[in-house]
């Protein structure tokens, strides 16, 4: 199995997950972080530094969108 067939999976594992659990991955469940959220940060800060392969960033930014759509939202500790 090659490199860009690795990453191809890891990323339809990824977007099924997100997609699934309507949440991205949990930096604090270790099962999640170890499977996906590793994955995500190291390519996220690939494609942020523009090292990332250009045949991956177009999908990649595909899965930062979604990230992005269901990105916790934090309630004000205080309503005024």
């Amino acid at each position: 199995m090659t490199q860009d067939e690795i990453w191809n999976n890891k990323y339809k594992e990824v977007i099924a997950f997100i997609e699934t659990n309507k949440r991205n991955p949990s930096k604090y469940d270790p099962e999640e972080r170890g499977k996906y959220g590793n994955w995500l940060r190291h390519n996220r800060k690939l494609y942020n530094a523009g090292e990332l392969k250009p045949e991956r960033a177009a999908p990649f930014q595909r899965l930062l969108d979604l990230c992005e759509r269901y990105r916790r939202k934090h309630w004000p500790f205080f309503i005024f």
